[in-house]
């Protein structure tokens, strides 16, 4: 299921290329996010969007990353 999800960056990232070797695991009845590391260890969990009015809805306004886009963030010189 692909959908969109917030990073601790405050950045939109979708959920089926969420960069950083990371894969996602979504709960679709409770709009849930897990993004794992490749050793399937949970080490973020957010909202599920499920589209672009489930965003509106919300009021997000953040930015759709590419996956080729760091988690890092620039205060951490990424």
């Amino acid at each position: 299921m692909s959908g969109f999800f917030v990073d601790w960056n405050g950045d939109l990232r979708a959920t089926d290329d969420p960069g950083g070797g990371y894969t996602c695991e979504v709960d679709l009845p409770v709009r849930y996010v897990a993004v794992k590391n490749k050793n399937g260890v949970t080490i973020h969990e957010a909202t599920l969007y499920r589209n672009q009015a489930d965003l509106d809805k919300a009021k997000i306004k953040a930015t759709l990353v590419p996956g080729s886009k760091s988690w890092g963030s620039p205060k951490e010189g990424f």
